[in-house]
């Protein structure tokens, strides 16, 4: 593993990240656990055999308003996990792990990191009421504790449309040492869909045939 010391969204990141399967998109190839993989796994290896094979970022990745909005408020949020937290964060730069990699939104101490989500109202008020982190990020989250080795991953939900008093900032705690039965279902599933690519770039090439994806296993 090799730690980069990078900011977010910046070229130098993007490189780095280019033909790499990133943690925020661990989601993709861990639905359908045990079976074939669907449409946005299919999808995910496609643009990264692409990536690899042309050495240049997809021209295709999705962004949205709402994906600014995050980028935009995530200093607030870092800044009031600080203080309501008393730590300190560092840059989360880029954790290279050859085939995939990791960016976290910050570090903290040696053995924690942070995953900044700056939502709407209503997402917001969902986690609140759920009292936990919010089920769409669990493997984002699980991949933090993997890729970086760390022994805790904060899950922060922030919304500025919160009164200051009431909760505009929630925080609940993932242990590595309560995740270690997810952390091996990532690995071998990782390993799955790093297959998929090298089938998917096969085809591309015209070197390998259709009957050679029923020799993938899913597990």
């Amino acid at each position: 593993m090799q730690w980069h010391d990078v900011e977010q969204n910046t070229e130098v990141w993007n490189e780095l990240r280019t033909g790499k399967v990133t943690a925020s998109q661990f989601h993709c190839f861990m639905a359908n656990q045990g079976k074939a993989f669907g449409e946005s796994a299919k999808k995910y290896a496609l643009q990264i055999a692409l990536e690899i094979i042309k050495k240049k970022k997809s021209e295709h990745v999705y962004s949205n308003a709402h994906m600014q909005r995050g980028h935009e408020q995530e200093p607030m949020a870092r800044m009031l996990y600080e203080i309501k937290e008393d730590v300190d964060v560092t840059n989360g730069g880029f954790f290279d792990l050859g085939d995939y990699g990791d960016s976290p939104d910050g570090l903290v101490g040696s053995d924690g990191v942070i995953e900044i989500k700056s939502v709407t109202a209503p997402v917001h008020f969902a986690t609140l009421e759920r009292e936990s982190f919010d089920p769409a990020y669990k493997w984002q989250l699980i991949g933090h504790l993997d890729c970086t080795g760390r022994d805790w991953v904060d899950f922060v939900s922030y919304c500025s449309d919160f009164p200051e008093q009431y909760s505009p900032l929630i925080v609940y705690r993932l242990e590595r040492k309560d995740c270690e039965a997810e952390i091996t279902q990532l690995r071998t599933r990782r390993q799955d869909f790093l297959n998929l690519i090298d089938w998917t770039m096969g085809r591309i090439k015209r070197k390998e045939t259709q009957d050679e994806y029923s020799n993938i296993n899913f597990r």
